[in-house]
């Protein structure tokens, strides 16, 4: 009997995680019901009460918001949503067929719910509602509240009437931000081509069906949670409608890839001479305490969007905490439960002649430890290489546009796409965007100045027209709506935003008493596009911070987090860098399916920050957890560096295998520009960290800095000791 003070501490403090794994073994059948019941009735949830995402980028503490509230409180009829019911026809609409048609659609649309008033192009003594040519025309429907209050069935209402006057010889289409909230492209199959590629991945990576289904099952389930969760998560918090899509993508990536980790070392233990449960819980007892850090990891650099302050944002932000949350949560509960399930049973099903291979590339003398070795033994020339690649994909980044996408991204078949095409060609890309121009006059009937104001900006380089000064019944507050001369998400459009402003108003109303302000739609995602790049710096200082704090705690080191903090900015860069080559500046539009160049949207960086560095943070654990579990058992650096190396890289490799075609299925294969865009981003990211990062630069840096990789002061040191990634199952170090 071994009574030794190790032998005897470790049957004393049997880890958590251990525990409960033993006991979702046990109880498996009641673990897996529990899944099954909660699993089912968060989707019936959804189901019977909807959902209420929006699209609504707005703040009230952005310029654009004090227009709005201004035309609120002066203009209450006008403050209300509107659509654009786009007409067009190669005969000119004042003809006796098209003029009666365009009647009739409007008289259909005026009885509708919540809407407060419809105005024909030909109506009499309208006037910029037809273009020069008379061939394209807007039928303006003003609801009776705002765009975050409206009901969806209010515009599908409008949408749906309107679309039916379409005929041979005039095209009807609807846009503006109501319409955009509820018309979406029908998804394509990018889960289900990205969950494909991972299940060809995993039979690869293990050799076993059984051993493939259990990821794929983990994921699914949790996406499975977190798609109801968020759903009702929507009738409190501003998600857009893009956020179940998003939702899905990280969920699914980090799914597998959790439990790729867990599942590789319950079979490690299994072969290792342990029974099924001993190997359970020795698997959650070591990869699942990396699971749960890397999963920490990504909730952190998530909690960093908050510092934003945007509605939307938060709602993002937490419908992709909840996927991360219910994820975690069954890998450490029903994962454990189904591994007692397979038992013995994890590799049955087996791929014939690929357990040979993979027993060849890992392990001792296996093909990753002669990698790391030699990247050790040319440490200097690898990092420096692999640092020039870095720089040079990332140096795109820093001509990065940042603006909301406008409808002209909506793929072609969207009645919000060719209603921007027809506005577009027939009036302008500004009329797709305009401005709007409130005034408060500083005495009823005081309109003297206004005559300046409306002169000043009809001047202003890059405005196209504008409308006559429109007065509210008090005669205390004008409009004045401008055309730019550019389309929304254009860059000179936001400047022209800024130009109003800064110089053109001020100058206009200088000693006049008129105060004016610049809002619309335009406007506020401009404000919002500059505002939250100025909140980014913020939000990498949050996030840097807190996952050097976690990983300080996890390995008590000092030089592992600021190597990995270092290290996960380049590959970020390099990230940014890619999106904006393809989509930004359109390098091989035939190969991402890129119909048209455009800006970045402004919450694309800082998502992808967020979630990025999370990811970067995973495999930095993954990692260097193994790396600390040999440098733990051999004092060795150099050992511990290539034995570690050599016992994650196959994992790791499939993980961002994984990850990558679940990412990059979202490029292939999704109508929306945003989740392309995010997608490739993101892929793009994990190869490069997979690769260029942990396969290079980590060894290389690592080896450079040998024993100094686990320097920790004294005073930090001895109120960690308690903490570990690993199981520290000695510390005596062992030839």
């Amino acid at each position: 009997m071994n009574n030794s003070p190790v032998a005897t501490e470790n049957r004393g403090r049997k880890p958590a995680l251990a525990g409960l794994a033993g006991w979702c073994y046990v109880h498996r059948r009641i673990v897996l019901i529990t899944w099954l019941i909660a699993v089912a009735a968060l989707i019936a949830a959804a189901v019977n009460f909807g959902s209420r995402f929006s699209d609504n980028y707005a703040s009230d503490a952005l310029p654009a918001q004090q227009a709005q509230n201004l035309l609120t409180a002066r203009f209450p009829a006008e403050a209300g949503a509107t659509v654009d019911v786009v007409v067009h026809s190669p005969q000119p609409l004042t003809g006796s067929q098209n003029a009666a048609t365009i009647s009739r659609l409007a008289s259909a649309l005026r009885p509708l719910p919540h809407v407060s008033s419809v105005t024909s192009p030909l109506a009499s003594g309208v006037r910029g509602q037809l273009s020069p040519d008379g061939r394209t025309g807007f039928v303006l429907v003003r609801f009776d509240t705002t765009d975050a209050k409206l009901p969806g069935a209010a515009t599908k209402d409008v949408i749906n009437s309107a679309l039916r006057f379409a005929r041979p010889g005039l095209k009807v289409a609807v846009g503006g931000t109501p319409a955009e909230n509820v018309i979406t492209a029908a998804p394509g199959a990018s889960e289900g081509i990205g969950i494909t590629a991972a299940v060809i991945i995993m039979l690869v990576a293990f050799g076993s069906v059984v051993a493939m289904g259990l990821p794929i099952l983990l994921a699914l389930t949790g996406v499975g949670m977190g798609f109801g969760i968020v759903f009702a998560a929507s009738h409190v918090l501003t998600i857009p409608t893009f956020g179940p899509d998003l939702m899905a993508m990280i969920g699914l990536g980090v799914g597998i890839d959790y439990a790729l980790l867990i599942v590789t070392r319950y079979r490690q233990e299994l072969s290792g001479g342990l029974t099924p449960r001993a190997a359970v819980e020795r698997a959650l007892s070591t990869a699942g305490r990396s699971v749960l850090f890397a999963g920490g990891s990504v909730v952190i650099a998530l909690l960093g969007l908050f510092v934003i302050n945007l509605p939307f944002m938060d709602g993002l932000a937490v419908g992709t905490i909840l996927a991360v949350l219910m994820v975690l949560v069954g890998a450490v509960t029903l994962l454990p439960a189904m591994l007692g399930f397979a038992g013995q049973a994890i590799d049955k099903l087996r791929i014939p002649g690929l357990a040979v291979r993979q027993a060849a590339t890992g392990g001792p003398g296996g093909f990753w430890q002669r990698w790391s070795r030699t990247v050790q033994r040319h440490s200097w020339t690898c990092g420096i290489a692999a640092l020039a690649v870095l720089v040079v994909a990332a140096l795109p980044l820093f001509s990065m546009h940042q603006a909301f996408s406008d409808a002209g991204n909506d793929p072609v078949k969207l009645t919000t796409r060719q209603a921007y095409d027809m506005l577009s060609d027939g009036f302008g890309p500004g009329f797709n965007g305009p401005l709007i121009v409130v005034a408060k006059l500083p005495a009823p009937g005081a309109t003297t100045s206004l005559g300046t104001l409306q002169t000043r900006v009809r001047d202003t380089a890059g405005v196209a027209s504008l409308t006559p000064p429109v007065m509210n019944a008090a005669r205390d507050a004008a409009v004045i709506i401008v055309y730019p001369k550019t389309s929304p998400q254009d860059a000179k459009t936001a400047s022209l935003v800024t130009t109003l402003r800064d110089r053109v108003i001020p100058q206009a109303t200088r000693g006049t008493g008129v105060t004016a302000y610049v809002g619309g739609e335009t406007a506020a995602g401009a404000d919002t596009a500059a505002y939250m790049a100025e909140r980014l710096p913020w939000v990498i200082a949050v996030v840097i911070g807190l996952a050097f704090l976690l990983l300080m705690v996890a390995f008590r080191s000092i030089l592992v987090p600021l190597k990995a903090a270092f290290m996960n900015l380049l590959s970020i860069g390099a990230a940014y860098g890619v999106i904006v080559a393809v989509y930004q500046w359109g390098w091989l539009p035939t190969v991402f399916g890129v119909s048209r160049p455009g800006p970045i949207d402004p919450w694309i960086p800082l998502m992808m920050f967020a979630i990025v560095f999370g990811l970067s943070m995973d495999y930095e654990v993954f990692l260097v957890s193994r790396i600390q579990e040999r440098w733990l058992a051999t004092h060795d650096n150099s050992r511990s560096v290539a034995e570690g190396l050599a016992a994650s890289a196959r994992v790791i490799t499939a993980a961002a295998a994984i990850m990558v075609c679940v990412f990059a299925s979202f490029v292939i294969n999704d109508p929306l520009r945003v989740l392309n865009v995010f997608g490739l981003g993101l892929a793009a990211a994990v190869f490069i960290d997979a690769t260029v990062v942990r396969m290079v630069l980590v060894p290389s840096i690592m080896q450079l800095l040998g024993n100094a990789n686990w320097w920790m002061p004294g005073f930090l040191r001895r109120p960690l000791s308690q903490v570990h990634v690993v199981e520290e199952r000695t510390q005596t170090p062992v030839g």
